[in-house]
């Protein structure tokens, strides 16, 4: 798979595979001849129906599961809108690299591969108040470096970013998107004060003054970055492979959402690992018609969230793989 164009984008859903219906019915059928009540188990009845549905399978396993952080540098730092230097996300690569993180310590815990893509760290995007961040044939770069990270023999992809100042970045994204103002969608990030939070708000109202009004994958190549973009690219990838998505916080989720924006068709394979108590996360999964998985006031990135959420589809999925029916376990059924 590989994107030419960004305006190839938005019809991309109607190419790509869609849910199947009938192995998701074949799963609820399952699950309503499991030795329980039907729909006691609440969410992981869902989650195991949804992943039915997409691998195409009424009994679907996780034998491979991928998670990927891309990272990236931005040109909006020059505004003073993040409380670390730059440095830190080639330091935090490293780290990531030496199993350091937390990231690290949470796929061994789940049972995810990790790996990690730095995307051209020594040459950071353009500041978006006086030009578009990207071009497009440099948004499109990043788009197919996503496409290529994603392993197609993945059962499930955990997607997650490292980039200081991209906080700012997914507060512009969203805000130019979906509405409201900047301040609406401003968090403080990596730990931002009174005075950190009005430069971001105030850059962003720059940003959207100058490339406000264009189409989604327009903004994203105007007001994104390039692990904003690769996070686009790995989403696609994963739908045209059949593979369900966790994604995590809110940064990775506004950088899928420039997709939603595109179509919303393109994130119907997505699940979102865990809601950030950053005060835009949630309002962008209501504008999204979203639920995460997890609410743990967790907002450190990385892929964090959607490492430990997988934990939880794991067990959906023992659940619904390996409880008896009611015939099985001769006991009465309802």
């Amino acid at each position: 798979m590989e994107i030419l164009s960004l305006s190839e984008i938005a019809s991309l859903a109607e190419h790509l595979p869609a849910f199947e219906t009938e192995a998701a019915n074949a799963a609820r059928a399952r699950q309503d001849s499991l030795t329980k009540p039907p729909g006691s188990l609440g969410r992981l009845e869902e989650l195991a129906i949804f992943m039915a549905g997409w691998r195409g399978t009424a009994r679907p396993r996780i034998g491979k599961a991928q998670a990927v952080i891309f990272a990236g540098n931005h040109g909006i730092c020059a505004r003073g809108v993040n409380p670390y230097p730059q440095e830190v996300t080639a330091q935090m690569v490293m780290n990531f690299e030496h199993g350091g993180a937390s990231i690290n310590q949470l796929c061994r815990a789940n049972g995810a591969d990790l790996s990690v893509v730095a995307l051209d760290l020594e040459r950071p995007t353009a500041d978006f108040t006086q030009g578009p961040a990207m071009s497009e044939a440099e948004t499109l770069d990043a788009i197919n470096r996503g496409i290529a990270a994603v392993d197609p023999e993945a059962d499930v992809l955990i997607l997650g970013e490292m980039g200081i100042g991209n906080s700012t970045i997914a507060a512009a994204l969203t805000s130019a998107l979906f509405g409201a103002t900047p301040a609406d969608w401003v968090g403080p990030g990596t730990g931002s004060n009174a005075e950190g939070i009005q430069r971001k708000i105030t850059a962003i109202e720059a940003g959207l003054k100058r490339h406000g009004g264009a189409s989604a994958m327009a903004t994203l190549a105007a007001l994104g970055g390039r692990e904003q973009a690769a996070i686009c690219g790995a989403v696609l990838a994963a739908r045209a492979h059949r593979i369900p998505v966790i994604l995590d916080g809110f940064i990775c989720t506004a950088a899928a959402a420039t997709l939603y924006a595109a179509d919303p068709c393109l994130l119907d394979h997505c699940l979102v690992g865990h809601v950030s108590p950053e005060p835009g996360h949630r309002r962008l999964l209501d504008a999204m018609g979203k639920k995460a998985v997890l609410e743990f006031d967790m907002r450190l990135g990385e892929g964090s969230g959607a490492a430990l959420a997988l934990g939880i589809l794991r067990s959906a999925l023992e659940c619904h793989n390996g409880m008896a029916t009611f015939g099985e376990a001769g006991v009465s059924g309802a």
